[in-house]
């Protein structure tokens, strides 16, 4: 996924069409804790949801990040709401995923700044050091704690999104045998949908056509044009535009983690940062009080709550071989 403006067709939509849940999506959320029914506003003047200071989880933060005093948090803005991505003035950093970054950070007792980047480079900035952590729909995989380590914070369900009115559903490999997919590169779903290929071609069935796009401007005109067939991304952004468009439809979901595991998304460090333990702590202090909760509910992910932070649980398997 890489940095990318929204485009203005799709503001010009999210002004007028509604989430299902929720009312005009340029109303203002109003204060924290916003209830269901509230609408989304896209809007640089967010009233983010705020939260205090903890001190004895700001003691377990790195004294060097202590003295600095922000923490430098790396996002991908190749997605469409509700999970980051640009405000109406095309440059304020807006979204759930921003949101509760931004709860971390009060609870750390930190100043927040979010650094957009493409998808690759979210991971080159944490391996420089560069940034402190990632906050981007990163799903946690097996081979990815081998260089760094995660603190959950929301399911992992991702989702084939077609045409509205597609008369074929995704319920497994064979679904998407010789179809023609859509996918951003170095992404779980493309190892996914590799995978599956993979099946397909095993059992006889032709392979997967996969098509690569990298902004989400790209492959809504390839999936409106019929160059391809679906489009498979995070399922909190495929059910966001299915629901303000119109135009179409989830045709099927299943778990960032496989068949056999729930996917989970998860702040990330580099592999040995004791940061790690800090955001954990935080993130199980902003659900325990709640302020995660709301943020959920405002942008419309409910669904996708977790109980409680785990660090580095089981992830996407290894491919075979």
């Amino acid at each position: 996924m890489t940095r990318t403006r929204l485009p203005r067709l799709l503001l010009a939509l999210t002004a007028t069409v509604a989430l299902a849940g929720c009312a005009s999506a340029t109303a203002d959320p109003g204060p924290a804790g916003a209830s269901a029914g509230t609408g989304i506003n896209l809007t640089a003047q967010q009233n983010r949801i705020s939260t205090p200071k903890v001190d004895s989880i700001a003691a377990l933060v790195p004294e060097d990040l202590r003295k600095r005093g922000t923490l430098e948090v790396v996002d991908s803005l190749g997605t469409v709401p509700p999970l980051d991505f640009y405000a109406t003035d095309d440059k304020t950093v807006i979204g759930a995923e921003p949101d509760l970054a931004a709860l971390v950070a009060d609870v750390l007792g930190l100043k927040v700044q979010f650094n957009p980047q493409s998808w690759e480079n979210v991971f080159v900035g944490l391996d420089s050091g560069k940034y402190d952590v990632g906050f981007t729909n990163i799903t946690v995989t097996e081979t990815r704690k081998e260089k760094y380590d995660f603190a959950t914070y929301r399911l992992d369900n991702l989702a084939f999104e077609a045409k509205r009115g597609a008369d074929w559903k995704v319920t497994g490999p064979k679904d998407v045998a010789g179809r023609t997919i859509g996918v951003s590169a170095g992404t779980n779903q493309e190892k996914l949908l590799l995978d599956w290929s993979a099946q397909d071609v095993k059992a006889g069935l032709k392979p997967v056509k996969i098509a690569y796009y990298q902004n989400s401007s790209d492959y809504y005109l390839a999936l409106g044009s019929g160059r391809i067939d679906a489009w498979v991304g995070p399922n909190p952004t495929s059910a966001f535009h299915a629901a303000q468009t119109g135009q179409t439809e989830v045709i099927g979901t299943y778990s960032g983690a496989g068949a056999n595991l729930q996917g989970k998304i998860a702040a990330t460090v580099k592999k040995g940062d004791p940061l790690i333990t800090a955001v954990q702590a935080a993130l199980n202090e902003i659900i325990k009080n709640g302020t995660y909760g709301q943020v959920l509910q405002r942008w419309g992910l409910s669904n996708e709550a977790v109980s409680s932070s785990e660090l580095n649980p089981p992830g996407l398997p290894k491919s075979d071989g």
